[in-house]
């Protein structure tokens, strides 16, 4: 029997591998476009400032400027990023752990599922904050893209829960 604590940490495992799954694909993707960067480059100083900064750096700065009364540098932008898409990645396959850790049918077959959650929950949360547009707007191309990244996300998530977890 697997304890909620082994579970909680195991998701955190999973949620890793599934970061680094969507950081890799999206790389891929951004390569395949004509990126030339390098891999460490394009994750650790991809973000210069906040104008224009994606929706996590977005989140994260407003977070501790309203806990901490100060404001965070432009330089900043790009640790903030990538601290809250990586935190962002493993506290939902933490609760994904959780989740699964007493589900009878393989994880591996949840993750696409799990992936589709975390990509609509964006969509429904994000755009009160002014970060994203509704769904409706974007056009299939983005939302596919968009989608296939957090399907390969879920995908390696469940996958490394189904190996953690030993079933």
């Amino acid at each position: 029997m697997q304890t909620p604590l082994g579970v909680l940490a195991r998701g955190a495992i999973a949620g890793v591998a599934g970061t680094a799954a969507i950081d890799l694909f999206q790389y891929l993707q951004y390569r395949a476009g004509g990126g030339s960067d390098g891999p460490v480059t394009w994750e650790f100083s991809s973000v210069p400032g906040w104008d224009g900064a994606p929706a996590p750096a977005q989140i994260g700065k407003r977070v501790f400027e309203a806990l901490f009364a100060r404001k965070l540098p432009d330089r900043a932008a790009n640790r903030v990023n990538n601290v809250m898409h990586w935190g962002y990645g493993i506290s939902w396959a933490s609760a994904f752990g959780i989740v699964t850790g007493s589900a009878s049918r393989s994880r591996a077959r949840l993750g696409p599922v799990f992936g589709t959650v975390v990509f609509l929950a964006d969509y429904v949360v994000l755009p009160p904050t002014g970060l994203y547009q509704p769904i409706w707007t974007y056009d299939a191309k983005t939302l596919g893209k968009d989608w296939a990244s957090h399907l390969v996300y879920g995908t390696v998530s469940g996958i490394t829960l189904r190996v953690l977890l030993g079933a």
